[in-house]
């Protein structure tokens, strides 16, 4: 119990963040590790407390009517198939390899966030473009299986530069895709032995605190409190990738 205490405050904060802008695994994945658990022990424990975490960031978006649920559900199921296929792959192409892509792949996506445009919010009556959602949720569930951290960054980048959803939308959709493909995740490890359950369940009562914080946050505050974090988060995404290239 005493790794409670370098987790349990970095989990806290990896909730925190994660419920707003996404990008929490970069902070709870090697706190983990880094209180000596071992790394694939690490990641299913994380996938445990993360989980929880994210579904009660989720909860707290659906009590404030903050979830489409005709798109959360397309998202989600469409995530897991994606990171079901990008875990198969992950055998056959290094991390390496993908991280190099994304090192060009993510500044132009940031473009893309920061470049002025008329925020919206889809309601069921909008001619939604499903054909550009299916993609970008099938594609960022494969990273999620091939790397994993920083899937619920891209996921509201994706909805706020490709649909120009606002910030406080994106956000709340993006939990629910990111929570089945860290279910799916979870489930691989368990079965595989490599779960901590009584240190993910206690690290998931800080999570679960980190997530609750931050959606409340985010729905009260929005695009002023999202956007300065959701650049933080990927920004030490991108430094992370690139110092794990070289």
């Amino acid at each position: 119990m005493e790794k409670l205490w370098i987790l349990g405050p970095l989990v806290f904060l990896a909730g925190f963040i994660d419920s707003i802008a996404g990008g929490g695994g970069l902070i709870s994945l090697p706190a983990y590790i880094f209180a000596g658990i071992p790394i694939h022990l690490a990641m299913g424990t994380n996938k445990l407390s993360s989980s929880l975490g994210t579904l009660t960031a989720s909860v707290t978006f659906f009590i404030h009517k903050k979830i489409w649920i005709k798109l959360a559900l397309v998202s989600a199921i469409l995530a897991l198939i994606g990171s079901w296929i990008g875990a198969s792959l992950a055998m056959i192409f290094s991390d390496a390899s993908l991280k190099t892509v994304l090192i060009f792949v993510l500044p132009m996506m940031a473009v893309f966030v920061l470049w002025p445009r008329k925020e919206k919010v889809f309601t069921p009556k909008d001619n939604f473009p499903w054909l550009q959602i299916s993609l970008l949720t099938f594609l960022v569930g494969m990273y999620d299986g091939f790397i994993g951290p920083g899937t619920g960054s891209m996921l509201i980048f994706g909805f706020v530069s490709v649909l120009g959803m606002s910030y406080t939308q994106a956000s709340a959709n993006a939990k629910i895709a990111n929570l089945a493909s860290g279910i799916a995740a979870l489930v691989t490890f368990a079965l595989s032995g490599q779960v901590n359950f009584i240190l993910g369940l206690v690290a998931a009562c800080f999570s679960i605190a980190g997530n609750i914080s931050g959606s409340l946050l985010a729905v009260k505050f929005g695009k002023k409190l999202i956007q300065p974090l959701l650049i933080i988060v990927f920004g030490i995404l991108m430094i992370k990738m690139i110092m794990d290239v070289l």
